[in-house]
């Protein structure tokens, strides 16, 4: 019986590089060292009663580097975001069925407004502000307020406050796709009670961009982006009658890890800007100044 708990110990031992390790403390979750089979359960299952707890992290952007090297633009053009949708119509899937939560982000116009201003290192867009305009224009209205009746009790005329600044274009889509099952499969074995097995599948995301002229209405540059978003996991069990048939050791275990969707709408989003500051260059609606100087 010995050799046979010995076996399945380092069975689960080869997989414990995809197995999360618990901690206590706020610290980075490190994985436990296997020195022996003694040592490595007590320090698995004993010592480690905990999830492992993290501290906060900041979102660095862009996820799509070449974006963030891109060349500056000889002038920058002033665009405006109002809507970024989902449009696909999905809903997250869940044990149970479908639930209420959609599949993909809703906060697809910060994720374009955080690529328009990251491309190039800030060198390429001006976004002016749409989403909160509301809030903008009751602000003015205080500052124009405030000044009005500092003026008047200085006996001054107020200064005026300058126009806001306005688009030449407006930057448009949303999320137009989420498919699921795109790839999927798996392998697996099982011997004398002991089976283990890995399965994946992949998934798709697609985002789409367009650029309209403010002046004509006319749309001017039309862009999408894929992203593949990939899950897998693992799992093992051991089954089996020992000591004449009189003792059942029973065992599972398993781990899964799915991508980000958040991370992957991001970085179809920041590819589908990519693509179309070169498109724009191409059709002659500005110019990367790298390029032109060559």
């Amino acid at each position: 019986m010995e050799w046979f708990l010995l076996l399945g110990l380092i069975f689960w031992g080869i997989n414990e590089s995809e197995t999360p390790v618990w901690s206590e403390d706020l610290i980075p979750c490190e994985q436990t060292e296997i020195v022996d089979a003694v040592t490595w359960v007590e320090k698995r299952y004993i010592a480690n009663k905990y999830l492992c707890k993290e501290g906060p992290e900041v979102v660095r952007l862009p996820s799509y580097m070449e974006l963030l090297n891109l060349p500056p633009a000889e002038q920058m053009p002033v665009v405006a975001v109002y809507k970024f949708l989902d449009k696909t119509g999905q809903r997250k899937d869940t044990a149970s069925g479908q639930s209420f939560s959609t599949a993909t982000t809703q906060g697809g116009v910060e994720l374009l407004i955080d690529a328009l201003k990251t491309a190039g290192g800030g060198t390429w867009f001006r976004v002016v502000e749409r989403q909160g305009i509301d809030n903008l224009v009751r602000e003015r209205q205080i500052i124009r307020s405030g000044r009005d009746e500092a003026a008047k009790a200085l006996g001054v005329e107020a200064k005026k406050l300058g126009p806001l600044l306005f688009a030449g274009m407006i930057i448009e889509g949303g999320i137009i796709g989420y498919d699921t099952n795109i790839k999927s499969g798996g392998k697996g074995a099982r011997m004398l009670g002991i089976g283990k097995t890995k399965q994946y599948k992949q998934d798709e995301v697609t985002v789409s961009i367009r650029a309209v002229s403010v002046l004509t209405g006319e749309v001017l540059l039309n862009v999408q982006a894929k992203k593949s978003i990939l899950s897998y996991g693992g799992n093992g069990d051991i089954f089996r009658f020992v000591e004449n048939g009189t003792t059942l050791i029973e065992y599972e275990d398993g781990v899964g890890n799915n991508e980000s969707v958040t991370y992957a709408t991001r970085v179809a989003i920041e590819a589908a800007v990519l693509e179309l500051v070169y498109q724009g260059h191409e059709r002659g609606l500005w110019t990367i100044k790298e390029e032109e100087n060559e």
